[in-house]
């Protein structure tokens, strides 16, 4: 069963790669959705996939996420799927 979360980051996460090795992590697992820097500071995910892979995401953020990064906060939050979502992408 496919789902959604919308994940909010905050810390030192935005000028470190953060949005990059995201992508790359997210690739990996095969979900999709996007990551972008929020004008606050934080980085938003919004992620879908199956429960697996939604698990193994936040199981790397909660580990740390990239190594450059400090996160202090995570945020998690159910929401609707999105069927327009094709792939994993970096918005700007």
């Amino acid at each position: 069963m496919i789902k959604q979360i919308k994940i909010r980051v905050s810390g030192r996460v935005q000028g470190v790669g953060f949005r990059f090795f995201t992508h790359q992590q997210a690739q990996k697992l095969g979900l999709v959705g996007y990551v972008k820097n929020l004008d606050n500071g934080d980085v938003e995910i919004v992620a879908q996939g199956d429960s697996v892979q939604i698990s193994k995401l936040t199981e790397w953020l909660e580990q740390g996420g990239p190594v450059s990064a400090r996160i202090s906060n995570i945020n998690i939050d159910q929401s609707s799927v999105q069927e327009d979502l094709t792939s994993f992408k970096v918005r700007y």
